[in-house]
């Protein structure tokens, strides 16, 4: 099991470095560089989750209709390549809408929908893999490879562009560009060989012997008005999906605005910003470590408030270091940020699946998932929006960006204090262990 743990890690990994170049590089290219509205690129950054439902569909065709006898691998190599295209073909965004705007923006709504379609197709793919490989006792471990690796994959990716891209030029670029796609595709490659038991057709005599049917057992589906129900008729759950919310928006938002944020507010180079996605990876990779040594021994609660306020403290220096132009308190915040992205993470998944009902466990998550895939594109669309408009309201540009860290900043202040709140043992008696698929799927995301 080894071994196809590895492969699953790598496939995983693959398609998370076809996002780095995109939001570590290119975001800041198109807005510091070439002047572009970060409305617009924000707009553009949000298809992959405006494409999220069609998992759900994804996941329950490729159970009914296998491909030569594989119900995940050819979902998983076509989500993989189009991840590929998608970042390939990205960098030509960039240098179209200097020259022609309209044909830049078809060019990248076209660009981020290849690599949001690739995303969707192949992470529910690789997770349901995952979870039909992984036994019960290997799906800890499984997890703990799968993202584990992806940190890994991610520092390299962010360590590697910095080298390749030092200055903005648009052949190099494209370069780098397609080196880190061949890469990724090769390293999915490699995952996928030899990874998934072929199921025999209907009609062979060993399809009884493999239980039968086809796909894996079917989840309950439940309705959008079954799941707003949930929320609405229990206090406590109102009260997780609104912290949610406000949390995930808070800390995903500053994706795209930290490069260009680092070149307008210090002068850095494009190399010395491509670096930013590595270094707070590192602390969020460490964090996982420390976070992983204190479950059990510290409550979630506490684990996760000290997360909360280390992202949140993360962000006030970063607008400090803005108003003072100091370089080395931008650092200082940015660390501070990566570690507690990386504590808040793991303490808050955990507190999320204790938050769960035995009889209605995917209904529950589901709701979760929901709130995770709307402040995903809440925060996208805050950050480009609302520092477009204070940069205008302001005639300063570096105003912008600080106006967004300040409301993020906020916005993690309010889900501190709503943590406290939050009482599993008046949502629950009795706790109960979520389906593998449905905590990976929702880790990903």
């Amino acid at each position: 099991m080894l071994l196809k743990r590895l492969q699953l890690a790598l496939i995983h990994t693959a398609v998370a470095m076809t996002l780095v170049p995109i939001n570590s590089t290119l975001n800041r290219v198109m807005i510091f560089d070439l002047g572009i509205s970060k409305t617009l690129f924000t707009l553009l950054a949000i298809f992959p989750y405006l494409l999220s439902p069609i998992q759900v569909a994804i996941g329950s065709f490729s159970d009914r209709h296998p491909v030569l006898g594989y119900r995940r691998s050819p979902y998983i190599l076509a989500g993989l390549i189009l991840c590929v295209v998608g970042v390939a073909v990205s960098p030509q965004i960039a240098l179209l809408m200097s020259q022609n705007f309209t044909l830049g923006v078809l060019v990248g709504i076209l660009a981020f929908g290849l690599w949001g379609m690739g995303y969707n197709l192949s992470a529910v793919s690789y997770l349901s893999l995952a979870s039909e490989l992984s036994g019960e006792k290997e799906r800890g471990k499984t997890v703990a490879t799968m993202f584990t690796l992806m940190v890994i994959g991610l520092i390299a990716t962010g360590i590697s562009l910095s080298r390749m891209v030092p200055t903005f030029d648009p052949a190099t670029l494209q370069r780098a560009f397609l080196i880190v796609a061949a890469s990724a595709l090769t390293m999915g490659l490699l995952g996928l060989i030899k990874l998934e038991p072929r199921f025999p057709p209907l009609s062979s005599p060993h399809f009884s012997e493999m239980g039968g049917q086809r796909g894996a057992p079917k989840a309950d589906t439940y309705t959008v008005k079954q799941m707003t129900a949930a929320i609405t008729e229990n206090p406590i759950a109102k009260i997780f999906f609104v912290y949610l919310l406000l949390l995930l928006a808070a800390i995903l938002s500053q994706d795209v605005l930290l490069e260009p944020f680092g070149a307008q507010a210090f002068g850095m180079t494009l190399e010395q910003t491509s670096r930013i996605v590595s270094i707070t990876n590192s602390f969020t990779l460490i964090a996982f470590i420390i976070a992983g040594f204190l479950d059990g021994r510290v409550k979630k609660k506490y684990v996760a408030q000290s997360g909360n306020l280390a992202a949140m403290f993360g962000f006030i220096i970063i607008v400090v270091s803005g108003m003072i132009a100091s370089t080395s308190a931008f650092y200082v915040g940015i660390t501070l940020l990566g570690f507690g992205t990386g504590i808040s993470t793991i303490a808050n998944l955990s507190l999320m699946f204790d938050l769960t009902v035995p009889e209605k466990v995917g209904l529950y998550i589901g709701a979760w998932g929901f709130s995770n895939g709307l402040s995903r594109l809440v925060g996208l669309l805050m950050a480009g929006v609302v520092a477009d408009l204070a940069t205008q309201i302001t005639g300063n540009a570096m105003s912008g960006y600080l106006v967004v860290f300040g409301i993020e900043a906020l916005m993690l202040f309010f889900a501190a204090i709503m943590l406290y709140r939050i009482d599993v043992d008046k949502f629950k008696k009795q706790a109960h262990e979520p389906d593998f698929t449905e905590k990976v799927a929702l880790a990903a995301e």
